[in-house]
Formats: structure tokens, sequence, C-alpha cells
């Protein structure tokens, strides 16, 4: 009984870490609570497995939050997302293709490319498709396929075998969580498939990150840090995790502080 007690303290304090730290390490807890690194392993095994963290080296991280709706994500903090959309959109080049994957950063970014400019936009999802639909520079190629909803976007195997005929110049690749340890991340495992792939035959990545995605991890890998090429975060993203994003050899852009 008094072990099950212990058990259940000890889980609840690691919840209570990784909700105000961020992410906790297996030795740290290990010397904190008096116990073996192994007994805290199996703690965090244990709670991955219950879908209350997921496990890194070392240690974990808070899972990512449930993926709403892509509309509903336009409708949370526009300013923060136009901020970023402005650091990112002059990443997007005349002459060049550029594929631009689902996301609520992403659809701020496509409404701000110059209606003039000369690029092909390749994209998987409608709503992106259709702010791009009145800008005449735009050769724009929509990525087809059974729309996941959940998403917002086609990633299944007939959008793979579209992807699989481009090579874009850039990838700008939304994300569930972004961090040091777990890389970039998603809530689904088909939509991480599709944005392995994407990323794969695109000559340079790019990815702009809301401050609550910094530090988080989704249940599948996309790919790791150390293969973005750029990140745009926040004016005021945590400076101990652009410091770790930099030593991974990514280069960081810092989009102008917005009105909250």
């Amino acid at each position: 009984m008094s072990t099950d007690l212990l058990l259940r303290e000890r889980k609840t304090l690691i919840q209570e870490r990784l909700k105000s730290d961020g992410r906790v390490l297996a030795a740290d807890l290990a010397a904190e609570l008096r116990v073996s690194e192994d007994t805290i392993r199996r703690d965090l095994r244990e709670m991955a497995a219950a879908g209350l963290c997921e496990r890194v080296y070392g240690g974990a991280l808070p899972l990512a939050p449930s993926s709403l709706s892509l509309s509903q994500r336009v409708a949370m903090a526009p300013e923060r997302k136009a901020a970023l959309a402005r650091a990112s959109v002059g990443f997007i080049v005349a002459g060049s293709t550029v594929f631009l994957d689902a996301g609520s950063a992403n659809l701020a970014i496509a409404q701000l490319i110059d209606p003039e400019l000369k690029a092909t936009i390749v994209t998987n999802t409608p709503l992106i498709a259709a702010a791009l639909m009145e800008k005449p520079g735009i050769d724009l190629i929509l990525v087809g396929g059974p729309l996941n909803r959940a998403v917002g976007a086609a990633v299944g195997a007939r959008a793979q075998r579209d992807i699989e005929q481009l090579r874009p110049d850039v990838c700008i690749l939304g994300t569930c969580g972004a961090d040091t340890e777990a890389g970039l991340t998603a809530i689904y495992f088909e939509d991480a498939e599709f944005k392995r792939l994407v990323a794969s035959r695109s000559r340079a990545l790019l990815v702009a990150v809301t401050n609550d995605k910094l530090g988080m991890a989704a249940s599948h890998t996309v790919v790791g840090i150390d293969q973005v090429t750029t990140l745009v975060l926040e004016a005021d993203a945590p400076t101990h995790q652009v410091a770790a994003f930099e030593a991974s050899g990514t280069t960081i852009i810092k989009a102008e502080a917005s009105d909250r």
C-alpha cells in the first residue's frame, strides 16, 4: 500500500515538474527522491505508455496538446502568427518552388505573399490554396487525395505520391512540437510520415514556431532539429531554448515583438 502511494506521489511530482519546467531528467529526479534511476526510468516508461509524457534520452517531455482543427487554430493568437509570418515570408523568393505545409502560422505566411511574386507554391492544404488563388504571380500546385480533417490537409498515399514528383527549394513545415532532443513531432502518424517525406525532398527546411510548441513533443517523430535549416521564433522565445537550438546548428530568426 505504501509503495503504491509513493509511486502515485512520484508520478504526480513528475507531472508537476513537466508542467512547470517543460522537461524532467531521470538523474535529477532520482537524486531528489532518493530512489534509483532505474525506478525513475520505469516510472517514465509507464507514464509514456499511459499517454502522460514523451520519453526522450535521459528523461521526458510534456506531450503536445491535442490538435484542434486548422480552422479553430487560425483564430488563436493571430497577432503572434502574423509576426512569425512577417519574419518568414522573405524566404519565399522569385523563381523558387516552395512547399507550404498545413498550419495556422503557414496560412498567415500565405496571406502575406506578394500577389505579384513569380514563384511556385505547392501545398496540401485547401485553406492555404484558397489564400493563394487570387495572387496572379503565384503558380499554385495543390497536392491531392483524401482530406484528413484533423490535420486540415491531404497527407495520405495519394498526397505522398504527388510529393515524390517534386523537389522544393524550401519546405515551410508545420509542427506540433519542437525540442532539441525530440526534434519536430506530429500528433498523427500519417501526417508525420507525409512531413518526413516532403522534408527529405526539399533543399531547405524552415519552421515557424509559436512559444507554446517549444519544448513539447507529440507522439510521432518528423525530423531532428539538426535537419532544420531555419527556425523562426517569437521575439520572447525562452533564452535557454534559443541557445539549445543554435547549438544544434540551426539558424534562428526572431520575429519582431507583436502586440498581444
